[in-house]
């Protein structure tokens, strides 16, 4: 039985353990394999070869060579096989599976399987079962099951990755290990609890600080001592106490993973990578604190009903890349569709190869296709695969196969490249979950009015870069916040610094309200920047009807938000008022902006029609200088570039259903895709080269 005291979400200690170093022979061919460079892109699927006969085995890698595929990824789900009883491993089946993949020519990922703990587990030790808010305790039959709190748990998730790395840590063939499988589902066990007064003991220091922080006179919620505060998710609670409880899952579940990430590298080669994949727009934690100490970022991008939004999911592929402020892994696609929502509508042809195309062009090292073959049974057996359950290719398996014959063709003008962003938009978990705690109106939804700003900046800029707010924002002359609702007073004071060092950063509705406790600053809106803004917001008001505007920026309305501002320094400017609507609004600023230093401050307190947003949006990047690469780029046209290593390229992808001919560059050279004779066909994909010196600003 593994070791059952954990302190604070403490960890194994791996460093006292002897572990033997392979033979010296075997250890410098390693290492010398380890050195060489990995492919520039890698394009693969996720293979459980646990799931069939190992005579099968050389059939589905024949295939995958066939479709141009360089990587698999194995293992996650396989803890059953790999511990069949407890402190019994067997690894003799992976090591030749390993062995099969790179003879086939394949690059392997491992994943660490605790997403999916064994039957024998449950049975031993039922204390390990996740227990949801109502405190009915799982059961075993489906996947992450477990309480993300249990320190047994905890010993066993270490233990198997430990025991993985020992195996294949220097292992040359191994490149890189994915940390369990999309966390994210919290538990409320007994264990939990104490771990949550831990944290907020931690966090405040004393139960006078957190009363303070929460205003806990409201509704006689005074707490004498931490153990009082219960843990909960949502409902009728303290907003201090539902932000926390945020709070609280990020730093569990980022524990979590580091406590196998440390596992791993205490004996693996550090050129190793080491990920966790997640999922889009996932709420359930802060992600760029999860991905803080990790190598990479990856993720798993799914269009569950089959109709791409491109410039929202781009969003999204933004957002992962600024985790780590560097390239990401695709770790899963579907190839056509899924089978988890009411209408599982596959992709249309040719859309699965956009979306691969879309992803690179974001900062994608990697596009991987989730799964190879259908399993015979399963809770995803509907799900879309490459190979039906007879093991012969769905019509899917081409259009893939296609993707990975233009990857090998574009590698070595992509090899060593990063998206450029020519200007920088801020994404905030608290602000995300303190608006989503308290909509105020149902449709403020914060991820849909992030993306109605990011959609205008994007197609008409060409390159975003969504960033953390205590980013370096130094080299970016255009600062987006769409609702920077919860910040505190050294945010505030790094933003005015980049203001006063000549940015320009806009506010949108809602920034400034709240602390990271979730409570009111006590000065209005913007809080802690009104002093900069020279101006503060009078009163906001959730609409039902449309309010008309009026000004520099344009005619337009606004639909669910609006803000009054009152100027304070003489030397702010009005933007937008509006025109005759409920009495409150009539004739009151809308929009203002001040010049602060070298640079300025803009705060817009409505939420645009799409037309109003579109022409604000080439007001300000016209004041930064800001040009696309490609001039009047067609509605349907995504323009990616992705430049360094003395290389500069781009991804042109047509979403529409007409060819189009783009402006391109002087100089462009086609390096493969659809471009012929100046025209992209519908649903086509196209990479140029371009002149180095022409590059713009690089993400990295």
């Amino acid at each position: 039985m593994v070791q059952r005291s954990f302190g604070l979400f403490a960890t194994i200690a791996l460093a006292a353990l002897a572990l033997a170093p392979p033979a010296a022979a075997q250890r410098e061919a390693a290492e010398a394999a380890l050195a060489a460079p990995k492919v520039p892109l890698a394009i693969g699927v996720a293979w459980y070869p646990e799931q069939w006969p190992e005579a099968r085995w050389a059939t589905d890698l024949a295939l995958m060579q066939k479709a141009g595929f360089n990587t698999v990824r194995l293992a996650e789900f396989a803890w059953s096989r790999m511990e069949p009883s407890e402190g019994a491993f067997d690894f003799v089946w992976l090591d030749r599976a390993i062995a099969a993949a790179h003879a086939a020519g394949m690059q392997v990922v491992l994943g660490t399987p605790t997403a999916a703990p064994p039957a024998w587990m449950s049975q031993l030790y039922p204390d390990i079962l996740r227990v949801d808010e109502n405190g009915t305790r799982a059961e075993h039959g489906g996947r992450r099951h477990f309480s993300f709190a249990s320190a047994r748990y905890r010993g066993f998730a270490t233990r198997i990755a430990r025991e993985m790395a020992r195996r294949y840590g220097r292992d040359a063939r191994v490149i890189g290990w994915q940390i369990d499988n999309e966390v994210g589902p919290p538990s409320f066990d007994a264990e939990a609890q104490v771990l949550w007064h831990a944290f907020l003991k931690q966090r405040y220091g004393t139960i006078d600080t957190l009363n303070r922080r929460w205003t806990t006179q409201y509704w006689s919620q005074h707490y004498d001592n931490f153990e009082q505060v219960p843990l909960r998710a949502g409902g009728q609670h303290n907003p201090g106490l539902l932000l926390d409880f945020k709070h609280f899952t990020t730093a569990t579940w980022t524990d979590y993973v580091q406590a196998q990430a440390r596992a791993i590298r205490a004996v693996a080669d550090p050129r190793q990578w080491v990920t966790t994949n997640t999922m889009f727009w996932n709420a359930g934690f802060d992600h760029y604190a999860m991905h803080r100490d990790l190598d990479l970022a990856s993720w798993d991008n799914y269009i569950p009903d089959g109709r791409p939004d491109w410039l929202a999911n781009g969003a999204n592929h933004d957002l992962v890349r600024g985790y780590k402020q560097r390239n990401f892994w695709l770790m899963e696609t579907q190839p056509g569709r899924v089978d988890w929502v009411p209408v599982n509508r596959a992709l249309d042809r040719g859309q699965t190869r956009e979306m691969a195309w879309q992803a690179i062009g974001h900062g994608a090292d990697a596009v991987l296709y989730w799964q190879w073959r259908s399993a015979l049974n399963g809770q995803e057996q509907y799900h879309g695969a490459m190979l039906g359950p007879d093991g012969t290719p769905f019509p899917i398996y081409d259009e893939i196969a296609q993707v990975a014959r233009d990857a090998a063709a574009a590698a070595p003008a992509l090899a060593g490249t990063a998206p450029v962003g020519r200007i920088a938009m801020l994404f905030s978990y608290d602000s995300r979950w303190a608006i989503d705690l308290q909509r105020h109106h149902r449709d403020f939804d914060p991820v849909k009015q992030f993306t109605a700003w990011y959609r205008p900046l994007r197609s008409i800029a060409q390159g975003v870069a969504v960033l953390p707010v205590d980013a370096d924002l130094a080299r970016y002359p255009l600062v987006v916040a769409p609702s920077l609702h919860v910040v505190t007073q050294a945010q505030a004071d790094r933003l005015a610094a980049y203001v006063r060092g000549g940015g320009h950063l806009v506010l949108g509705p809602r920034s400034g309200m709240k602390d990271d406790a979730n409570a009111l600053w006590p000065q209005r809106q913007p809080g802690p920047l009104a002093e900069l803004l020279g101006a503060r917001v009078e009163q906001y008001y959730a609409l039902d009807a449309a309010a008309p505007l009026t000004g520099s920026l344009g005619a337009g309305e606004t639909a669910i938000w609006a803000e009054t501002l009152v100027p304070e320094a003489k030397d702010v400017e009005i933007l937008e008022r509006y025109g005759p609507s409920n009495g409150w609004l009539d004739g009151k600023p809308a929009a203002v902006t001040r010049r602060v230093g070298k640079g300025r401050i803009t705060y817009v307190g409505v939420w645009p029609d799409e037309a109003m947003l579109r022409g604000f949006a080439q007001r300000l990047l016209d004041a930064a200088g800001v040009a696309p690469v490609v001039p009047d780029a067609p509605p349907a046209l995504e323009v990616m570039e992705r430049a360094g290593n003395g290389r500069r390229a781009l991804v042109l992808i047509n979403h529409g259903a007409t060819p189009l001919r783009p402006a391109l560059p002087a100089g462009a050279v086609p390096v493969t895709g659809d471009l012929r004779d100046g025209v992209l066909p519908a649903h086509g994909v196209a990479v140029v080269a371009l002149t180095p010196a022409q590059a713009g600003i690089s993400n990295r």
